[in-house]
């Protein structure tokens, strides 16, 4: 059994994987939440993907109860080749995304898309050699970056049904810049990486994949918990290699 943190920005979500199977996922979890977890499934392994927290302080709450704690960061050995060239200002999260990516489709070239509050795109080749990506505003971003910016234009929430191309008011209108919007981009992006790599599947994960999942035209696969399978992914490569 293994044991999966990852600590976004806001809130700490645990797994656990027997198998290469998801067992079980806890969101907005606390360190004493992780311990029950921990005595209730009882892991071997574990990993901690931290994005801005410090990831001793799982990593000491943790050692008492693994055999192994391994720590995500630049250093540690992954399954895929970084051709980064700044591998240590690389998030964490898009690591993972891209070794999820290549462990379940890794005889194709993918492209994953994770919508979050930025959205991601991350390219590895079908030899398992990731190159970067790019990162643009995500959807809460654009409509509270109008918001914030402007004097008059109201905060929004996604609308959940189908948003007019040509709004009539200034709800409408706002809602079909950032919803159009970031659909002409994802697709856009999707077309370029498409004149070279034909056969690539394209991935998306993330918050907002689901409500954007019906809105592109392209093949996609959806896997909200790519980046958990990533990192049960890079725990048992690193398992082998001790």
């Amino acid at each position: 059994m293994n044991l999966i943190i990852d600590a976004g920005n806001t809130s700490t979500k645990i797994a656990f994987f027997e198998n290469n199977q998801l067992i079980a996922t806890y969101p907005h979890v606390s360190l004493q939440d992780i311990t029950t977890h921990i005595n209730q499934h009882a892991p071997a392994y574990g990993i901690i993907c931290s994005v801005n927290q410090d990831s001793t302080i799982f990593q000491q709450a943790l050692q008492p109860f693994l055999d192994k704690v391994f720590v995500l960061d630049h250093l540690l050995p992954v399954p895929i080749t970084n051709r980064y060239q700044t591998p240590q200002t690389l998030g964490k999260d898009r690591l993972a995304a891209v070794c999820g990516a290549t462990y379940l489709y890794g005889e194709y070239a993918c492209l994953v898309i994770d919508m979050g509050t930025c959205i991601t795109y991350d390219f590895v080749d079908a030899q398992k050699n990731y190159w970067g990506g790019s990162i643009s505003p995500g959807l809460q971003m654009r409509f509270k970056a109008m918001h914030t910016f402007t004097a008059r234009l109201p905060l929004l929430e996604p609308e959940p049904d189908t948003v007019p191309l040509t709004g009539t008011n200034t709800i409408e209108a706002m809602q079909s810049g950032a919803i159009h919007g970031m659909t002409c981009e994802i697709e856009g992006i999707i077309k370029e990486y498409r004149k070279n790599f034909s056969k690539m599947h394209v991935i998306f994960c993330g918050g907002d994949a689901t409500f954007f999942e019906n809105k592109i035209k392209e093949s996609i696969f959806v896997i909200p918990e790519l980046v958990l399978v990533g990192l049960n992914r890079i725990l048992e490569y690193n398992v082998s290699l001790v």
